[in-house]
């Protein structure tokens, strides 16, 4: 853990880590971007400001969300297991974009909207549907119950996956290849009528969340003990399920589903700076942001001009890094 000194530079650093990932990401491309012909170079100019601009901003954007939203379900939780998607969210997102990419293939005039409104916002509103009512099911004579909310998302999710599994086999090559890489998360939808939808979201969020940190230590020590310092229990509660659901919803109905991300990112910061969310909260942010940037700029330059889903590549690289802290945890609490 790095001592206190050190813990202030954390965020500065972390902030320089983030400008030199945007960078490389604007730079890296089918198109190699020279920045002293920008101006002058129309090509290069269309590249930067339509194409990879909206989608490094997108990627800062979800890469901070879902590991600041991944913090907030641990600690609401008391579990590191925990991250956004257990309350139904990925879920949701992914039976409507199913529904989306294949049940609709082929069915002309459903819809006004055109498709690349249309994912967004059906993904949007079925992450939302399935996370309220896990809600609902955890909610009992006015108080919320984790263990019960934990639960009810995993039977959510397992319910889902079976739909979705059932509708990907009626899907025809084109709509299950869509479907596919959005299940294992694309930024390639990303456009700047996108973000205007999803930014307000995103930012609101990530700037709220860290002024619930005080409430979010305590309620590390257990409900009672938080109750006993002052803390309202049950609206903290509401107010960053609410956050965490909305912020996800926004994240997976544009990007796809994105691993370990939410998972991952809050332990790092854990093991270099303690578990006190009022550093914890921003520092997830900085590292998701350049994590989410950095694994989108591979996705689509290390076999271009095809492209990876960026979501395996976050969890191929979050996997390892998790049983290796497993294992760390095992050693220190004397486990064989």
């Amino acid at each position: 853990m790095l001592s206190g000194r050190s813990r202030l530079l954390l965020i500065p650093g972390l902030a320089v880590l983030l400008i030199a990932a945007v960078m490389l990401g604007l730079s890296m491309g089918t198109i190699r971007l020279d920045w002293s012909t920008i101006g002058h170079d129309d090509t290069a100019a269309t590249a930067l400001l339509q194409l990879r601009l909206p989608r490094v901003l997108l990627a800062v954007l979800i890469g901070a969300v879902l590991a600041q939203t991944g913090a907030v379900a641990q600690a609401l939780f008391r579990n590191p297991l925990a991250e956004p998607g257990l309350i139904g969210v990925s879920a949701g997102a992914a039976l409507a974009a199913a529904v989306v990419h294949t049940a609709l293939t082929g069915i002309g005039g459903l819809s006004t909207l055109p498709p690349s409104l249309l994912l967004p916002i059906a993904a949007f509103g079925g992450g939302l549907t399935a996370a309220t009512l896990v809600l609902r099911l955890a909610r009992r004579d006015g108080h919320t119950d984790m263990t019960t909310m934990l639960l009810a998302g995993t039977a959510i999710n397992a319910f889902v996956a079976a739909i979705v599994g059932l509708l990907s086999a009626r899907a025809d090559d084109s709509g299950l290849r869509g479907f596919t890489l959005w299940m294992y998360g694309n930024l390639g939808r990303a456009g700047w009528s996108e973000i205007a939808i999803a930014a307000p979201v995103l930012l609101a969020v990530a700037l709220w969340l860290p002024r619930e940190a005080r409430g979010l230590d305590a309620l590390l020590l257990g409900d009672t003990e938080a109750q006993h310092l002052g803390v309202d229990v049950e609206r903290l509660k509401r107010r960053a399920l609410i956050a965490v659901v909305l912020a996800t919803g926004a994240a997976v109905s544009l990007a796809g589903v994105i691993g370990f991300v939410g998972l991952v990112v809050p332990h790092a910061i854990r093991l270099l700076a303690g578990p006190g969310h009022r550093l914890l909260l921003p520092a997830s942010a900085l590292l998701g942001a350049v994590l989410l940037t950095l694994a989108d700029t591979v996705a689509r330059t290390a076999a271009a001009p095809a492209e990876w889903p960026v979501g395996a590549l976050t969890s191929a690289l979050g996997a390892p890094f998790f049983l290796a802290l497993l294992l760390r945890m095992r050693k220190r609490i004397g486990l064989p």
